[in-house]
């Protein structure tokens, strides 16, 4: 099928002059080895709930996320969504089964109207961390997070009680956002469907914990940010929980 014959939301965008440049994985490559991935990408925007990775499909592109964010993650089988995690621009997704060839392990959505991704087969990425010692480390260093975060989860859900796994989660989302001294910044708002997705509970528990931490001065609800007012007090609250289990 040719480009001009690819459905609406099939179709194919040209790559931008310096796309691949926001992908920190690449910058062991030089513009010019950067361009030529670009050049061998599938690339695409996807529209909000749109689905760039099937789970248990059987495609083996690792995807680049330009533009947008996308997040990662399955469902119970009794339909509940379970929410792993969501990948910035600048991150890629889908690695995994880019290197083991083996079928997806979750599926993957993007968050909002305009998500750009560069799709890069199996093979040329194989090629590329084969041939670049230091890409290789530093995807080595990305699988290494995945499985220490995978870990901690993993503990997580089977030793903390609902509350404190609210909280854990809001420690992760604080360390990711904007810090001033003690106090970070969490921008946009998370919502408490997405929170309670990742930790296996309620939205209803995710309010009445973010209620209490309101109430007790550790959390400010602003139109646009939430806002941990002392950090180290929440992670305190997190630690000291984890050590007693």
């Amino acid at each position: 099928m040719s480009k001009a014959e690819l459905p609406k939301h099939e179709a194919a965008t040209d790559p931008p002059t310096a796309g691949l440049d926001r992908i920190a994985l690449l910058r062991p490559l030089t513009p010019e080895q950067r361009a030529a991935v670009a050049r061998q990408c599938r690339w695409r925007r996807f529209s909000a709930d749109e689905q760039l990775i099937d789970h248990w499909g059987d495609t083996r592109d690792v995807a680049f996320v330009v533009e947008g964010r996308v997040r990662v993650l399955s469902h119970s089988a009794g339909g509940r969504e379970i929410s792993f995690s969501d990948i910035d621009a600048g991150e890629p997704v889908g690695e995994m089964s880019a290197l083991d060839g083996r079928p997806r392990s979750a599926s993957v959505v993007a968050l909002a109207d305009g998500a750009l991704v560069a799709f890069l087969p199996a093979r040329p990425f194989q090629e590329l961390v084969t041939g670049h010692p230091e890409l290789a480390q530093a995807m080595l260093l990305r699988l290494c997070d995945k499985l220490r975060g995978a870990t901690d989860r993993i503990m997580e859900l089977s030793t903390l009680g609902a509350n404190n796994r609210v909280h854990a989660e809001l420690l992760r989302l604080a360390k990711r956002g904007k810090r001033q001294g003690i106090v970070a910044i969490i921008a946009p708002i998370p919502v408490h469907s997405d929170i309670a997705a990742r930790v296996s509970t309620t939205r209803e528990t995710v309010a009445r914990v973010l209620s209490d931490l309101t109430r007790d001065g550790m959390l400010e609800r602003r139109p646009d940010a939430l806002v941990v007012r002392d950090l180290p007090r929440l992670e305190m609250l997190v630690e000291d929980v984890r050590g007693a289990v």
